[in-house]
């Protein structure tokens, strides 16, 4: 079941770009919603198709806002997984009884919406097909997907979610109209994780660390962002004896830990583009070596199940590399 469209804060010139074309008859038949991963373009995606679906069907006014009221058949529809004419591309569980997802959204995938495009849509005269991400679309799927935007079924309207455009087949983006999703500011962040993490102290130290990003906030809740934080900034600082990184690493190696030890993969990589920025000459040349390190060694991490223990303490070094270049600034 999809879960319903909720907690869209801000993108409000994104919303009126949208609903302007919607309102004048001047619907492009391919939205590229491109921004940092986690600012909420899916969600906005889901919500512009949802109010497409609806306008068509003649269930809202057009100068409705994008977010349907709740209770909507539309919505009720697509929160069901029941309406006819809206279909959703994602990477699928690969075992339907374990949270892992497949690496890719296949090419599989984009063939099973040519029976919905051989007919008439259902409602109204109009169908919405959302893909999020389409980073995430294999090459094979990105070329059969490229005949549709070529040639679109009539009605529809494609809703492609993008962490990266530049990286997509140029063929793709030209047929798109790309509408941009910006960081979020602080205060729009904190909004948005006020239900989810009530207590503001946490919330705070996520809101600092999300960089606008509501949805990295969110995957950061209950790890103790500021707790990692502060032991970089003290490794940062030279650790001499070693002992912050020892520590760090005994506490990340635990089976328990793992969400925590990504966490830190991605906070060290961070931690160090933050230094970079306060630097210049040749201290800031150090610096991008460094940061250019950790996120390599973090790729490898991951995808090579390297040691935990050890890989935090080597993380911890390039991180304490800071210090010694810290002084050419």
């Amino acid at each position: 079941m999809t879960p319903p469209v909720t907690g869209i804060v801000g993108h409000e010139a994104a919303a009126a770009a949208f609903l302007a074309a919607l309102r004048d008859g001047a619907l492009h038949h391919a939205w590229l919603l491109a921004g940092p991963d986690g600012v909420g373009k899916g969600l906005f995606a889901r919500a512009a198709a949802a109010r497409m679906l609806a306008g068509a069907a003649g269930q809202v006014s057009r100068d409705a806002p994008l977010m349907l009221p709740a209770e909507n058949r539309t919505g009720a529809l697509i929160a069901a997984g029941a309406h006819p004419d809206y279909r959703i591309l994602e990477r699928l569980p690969k075992d339907p009884d374990k949270p892992d997802l497949a690496r890719s959204i296949t090419i599989a995938q984009v063939r099973g919406l040519q029976p919905m495009f051989a007919t008439a849509p259902a409602l109204a005269p109009a169908r919405a097909v959302v893909i999020d991400a389409i980073d995430d679309l294999e090459r094979g799927g990105a070329n059969a997907l490229l005949k549709n935007l070529e040639e679109p079924p009539q009605g529809t309207i494609f809703f492609l979610v993008s962490h990266a455009p530049g990286r997509l087949l140029p063929t793709i983006r030209s047929r798109c109209r790309l509408l941009r999703l910006d960081p979020l500011a602080d205060a729009q962040v904190d909004a948005a994780l006020r239900v989810e993490v009530p207590d503001d102290a946490e919330r705070a130290a996520l809101v600092a660390a999300a960089e606008g990003s509501p949805g990295r906030a969110t995957r950061y809740a209950g790890l103790d962002v500021a707790g990692l934080d502060a032991s970089l900034a003290v490794i940062a600082r030279g650790d001499p004896d070693n002992s912050e990184r020892l520590k760090l690493g005994r506490a990340l190696a635990l089976k328990a830990a793992q969400p925590r030890y990504e966490l830190f993969l991605d906070r060290a990589a961070r931690f160090i583009a933050a230094e970079a920025r306060r630097r210049q000459g040749e201290s800031l040349r150090q610096a991008l070596d460094s940061y250019h390190a950790a996120r390599d060694l973090a790729g490898a991490a991951l995808g090579l199940s390297l040691d935990a223990q050890a890989t935090t303490i080597e993380m911890a070094g390039i991180v304490a590399r800071l210090h010694g270049a810290g002084t050419a600034r």
